[in-house]
């Protein structure tokens, strides 16, 4: 589902003399339909850096890396925005919603995108916020009032609320109380059941040993970084 294939990431620092700074070099290795692959590695070895270049928030220098059927790395941003919508989610450490949208219509939006229907969205969003315990009194107000527990816990139900196909996770479990935390494990787990590739960054060793099939340390994909 997720074909990875040499890819390379340098970055160009235009205001310090155009140094070259090289994060990623032959990056290569597959994830099956429902398989979750861990990345792993010190920090600052470029597991984050490898997500965002999956995702298509960075371009990548050279190789391929192919979700699906589409090549991340040579898409048109329209694709890129399909791929987004339909194939490929990205639950991040961070939730960035518009302010003032209610928690249940962030949690919804993903469904209403593809099209489903909205009596159907919002039943699959009132479960898993009910799942997630994001008191049902907090349902009609905007996540960018609540503490950061209670956002990442709508992040993650928003990630989750679209059976995507593939899916890249970055610390789902950080922070999270033991209630939420088991929530969070099932959630993968039942994604993985459906045929779902997921790659994530799990620091939780107990939580990568429970929901990763197998790990990479990125660390052997990083060059020497001044050229």
């Amino acid at each position: 589902m997720i074909r990875i294939q040499n890819v390379s990431k340098t970055f160009t620092l235009h205001n310090q003399s155009s140094a070259v700074i090289r994060v990623m070099d032959g990056a290569t290795f597959n994830v099956e339909h429902g398989e979750c692959v861990a990345l792993t590695g010190n920090s600052g070895a470029g597991k984050s850096t490898l997500m965002r270049l999956i995702y298509g928030n960075y371009l990548s220098t050279s190789g391929s890396i192919v979700v699906g059927d589409v090549d991340v790395a040579q898409a048109e941003p329209r694709q890129i925005i399909a791929l987004r919508r339909e194939t490929l989610g990205y639950v991040s450490q961070f939730l960035r919603v518009v302010p003032r949208v209610a928690t249940l219509d962030v949690v919804a939006e993903p469904l209403l995108s593809i099209g489903v229907p909205k009596d159907i969205a919002f039943e699959r969003a009132r479960d898993l916020l009910t799942r997630l315990n994001i008191p049902q009194t907090l349902w009609g107000l905007s996540p960018t009032t609540f503490s950061g527990g209670e956002q990442q816990r709508v992040n993650i139900a928003r990630g989750f609320a679209h059976t995507y196909p593939a899916m890249l996770l970055d610390e789902p479990t950080a922070s999270l109380d033991a209630t939420n935390r088991e929530t969070v494990l099932s959630l993968i787990e039942e994604a993985k059941s459906r045929g779902a590739a997921i790659i994530g960054i799990f620091h939780d060793q107990p939580a990568r040993d429970r929901v990763a099939d197998r790990e990479i340390d990125v660390s052997c994909f990083t060059p020497e970084r001044v050229a």
